[in-house]
Parts: C-alpha cells; sequence; structure tokens
C-alpha cells in the first residue's frame, strides 16, 4: 500500500511541475497584450530570408498565383492607408487562401523549401489580420510584408515595385507599393506621408 501511495504521489507531482512549465513557455510565445505572436519563425534575426540580401531578380516565367497573391497584399495595403479594418479583415481572409494556392512545383528544390517556409508564415498573419482589431492587423501587416518581399525576392513580380519604409513604427517597418508615392499603412491617416523609398524592384 505504501508503494502504491509513494508512486501515486510522485506522479501527481511530475504531472503539477509540467503543468506548470509548459504555462510558463505558452506565455513566452505570446509577446503583446492581446496573445498575438507577432514575431517571423523564421531563423534570420532581421525577420529576412537570405534570397533578399541579393538583389531581387525578375523571373521572366511570372507565376500567376504569385500576382494574385501580390494583387491582394496590394489591396490590403490600400484597406489601412485608409484605417478600413473591415476591408481588411476581408481581404486578410482572401489573401490567406491566395498563399495557399501558390504554386511551387517549377521552382528549385531550395526555392520550393524557402517558399514554403514564407508562405506558411505569411498564411498565420494573413489569417490574424482577418479576425484582429487595426492595430494588430497593422502589426501582423509589418511581418506579412517582410514575407511577401521574401516571395518576390524569389517569384519575381510583373510590375515595377517600391519598397518603402517608415522610421517611426515599431523601430522601422517596410512595405511594397505598386506607387513612388508614400502613403503609410502603418499609420494610415495619422501620418499618411510618413517615410520613403528605400528601393525600387524593377
Amino acid at each position: 500500500m505504501k508503494k502504491v501511495k509513494l508512486v501515486t504521489t510522485i506522479m501527481v507531482m511530475t504531472f503539477i511541475s509540467l503543468t506548470a512549465m509548459s504555462c510558463k513557455d505558452a506565455k513566452k510565445e505570446h509577446n503583446n497584450d492581446e496573445g498575438h505572436n507577432t514575431e517571423m519563425n523564421h531563423d534570420n534575426s532581421d525577420g529576412h530570408h537570405d534570397s533578399d540580401k541579393k538583389e531581387m531578380a525578375m523571373n521572366s516565367n511570372q507565376d500567376g498565383n504569385a500576382e494574385i497573391i501580390l494583387k491582394d497584399y496590394f489591396n490590403l495595403k490600400d484597406a489601412l492607408v485608409v484605417d478600413d479594418e473591415a476591408k481588411a479583415k476581408k481581404i486578410g481572409a482572401s489573401l490567406e487562401k491566395s498563399l495557399e494556392n501558390l504554386d511551387v512545383s517549377k521552382y528549385t528544390d531550395a526555392q520550393k523549401l524557402e517558399l514554403k517556409d514564407i508562405i506558411l508564415d505569411a498564411k498565420e498573419h494573413a489569417e490574424h489580420i482577418s479576425k484582429s482589431p487595426i492595430a494588430h492587423q497593422r502589426e501582423h501587416f509589418k511581418v506579412l510584408s517582410k514575407d511577401i518581399i521574401d516571395m518576390v525576392a524569389i517569384t519575381g513580380a510583373s510590375n515595377k515595385l517600391y519598397e518603402q519604409y517608415c522610421p517611426m513604427y515599431e523601430k522601422g517597418s517596410a512595405w511594397l507599393s505598386m506607387n513612388k508615392e508614400v502613403r503609410n499603412p502603418y499609420y494610415g491617416s495619422k501620418m499618411l506621408k510618413c517615410g520613403k523609398v528605400q528601393r525600387e524592384i524593377n
């Protein structure tokens, strides 16, 4: 009987310890007041993939699905520029589906792995945007933009794009635009023209 009680006591203590540890780990994963994790899961410390460090070479065989993703991304950016939370939610859901449908079959094995990693992360942020208030939509848009920039480094784009940068939002945040004129999606009407063109992607 003593042995049974001892084993039971040890099992209970182990269970309590494991539960406490898992709660601590779960808390670490959430880094803001709403419990959204806006950090990228990629290895690079600056949030960009290695391929983004090279010039963004344009792919002669443009992937139609990549263009659909870009279209949704630009529509999302425009919704945030005009502070339209409801529209951003709808486009976030649409973007999640577009990302899901990206055909990576024509790329090299290394590019496929990179794209799958990018898409997985981007889908998560698009989903959060489809369910969040505008402040959190903008937080997720920051990381989503890094993903889309990384995607374009591999897929290319059929039009000239502008990588723009706001030094004020969360210690500096980039986004892509089809127009040279800056329209800030992170501050919208509060600071519409805050930012600069960092580079052109031909």
